[in-house]
């Protein structure tokens, strides 16, 4: 039964988080705003919701590793997975310039991520850089993005009544999927003996991140490159400075040692091989999605067994 009411969990945070980001873009597409600042803002702190929700559910039900283990193995997943096949299924021509900060950004909040872990835990005060961060990231997006606009002419407007309905109908699929993916993830963990950490890395994780793999996926093919690149970028920068950032502080999230060793590195290896992808090349294609799987598959392989 356990089983059963997880996958509802997760099917209902991914019905929310479409509608949440339908929602987003049908109020972002009124003000004319640019594709890539719809990816990195709006659309990816759409997409990221159910992390945050979660996050903070089981935080909330003492259980940090959930919260830990979800933010950790979403970043990897949105890069090793999400971006991978999105690439794989459709090559994605980089532009530098506009990718540079969102990218460079991503790097420093996941290096500060492993620098506030080596005492052991994420602080209160260590949440308010998160945070500051957070806000520094979208002043810094929304002035240099600003006078870029959208060059969709086929989008059409959404009545405000109807935005309206896809943010409730969005928030209520994240509250009560987070409700039933928290509560089955930790019955599963107890009854086969797996530790909180590697359930919030694998099932969590992957269940959070299917937003960002559909909007990303549906973006690719349709060309919007921006979205579908500045999702994923903006995603992993606000899993860390606003999800991490507000979890610790509701409540200082030990982090376990081990984490310092592996999991955290290999986020940061993710980051540095997708900036490698991004910046040597003109293209990330199906050679490079080939190797962000393989590389995604190597980590679960080595965190289940």
């Amino acid at each position: 039964m356990e089983y059963l009411l997880l996958i509802v969990g997760i099917a209902l945070l991914v019905v929310g988080g479409d509608f949440l980001v339908k929602s987003a873009l049908g109020l972002a597409n009124k003000f004319n705003i640019s594709p890539l600042l719809i990816g990195i803002t709006i659309v990816s702190f759409g997409t990221s919701a159910p992390e945050l929700i979660v996050s903070l559910q089981a935080t909330l039900e003492g259980n940090p590793g959930i919260a830990i283990g979800n933010i950790l193995g979403s970043n990897i997943a949105n890069v090793g997975l999400v971006l991978g096949l999105t690439v794989s299924l459709r090559s994605v021509y980089i532009n530098r310039r506009k990718y540079f900060t969102s990218w460079l950004v991503m790097l420093i909040s996941s290096l500060m991520f492993y620098g506030f872990s080596l005492d052991g835990q994420i602080s209160k005060i260590e949440g308010l850089f998160f945070v500051a961060g957070l806000l520094a990231f979208i002043t810094i997006s929304i002035s240099s993005l600003s006078k870029e606009h959208s060059s969709d002419d086929s989008k059409t407007s959404m009545h405000p009544a109807m935005i309206l309905l896809f943010f409730l109908l969005g928030s209520s699929g994240l509250y009560f999927g987070s409700e039933l993916l928290i509560a089955n993830a930790v019955e599963i963990a107890y009854s086969i003996g797996v530790s909180e950490f590697i359930i919030g890395a694998t099932v969590v994780a992957l269940g959070t991140s299917l937003p960002e793999l559909a909007t990303s996926l549906i973006a690719s093919l349709r060309g919007q490159n921006s979205i579908s690149i500045g999702n994923l970028l903006g995603s992993n920068v606000f899993n860390i400075f606003a999800v991490l950032g507000i979890t610790s502080l509701v409540q200082p999230i030990p982090v376990d040692f081990f984490l310092l060793y592996v999991d955290l590195p290999v986020m940061i290896g993710f980051v540095i091989m997708l900036g490698l992808f991004m910046f040597i090349g003109k293209k990330m294609g199906f050679i490079e999605g080939l190797a962000l799987i393989a590389a995604y598959i190597i980590y679960i392989s080595y965190s289940l067994f």
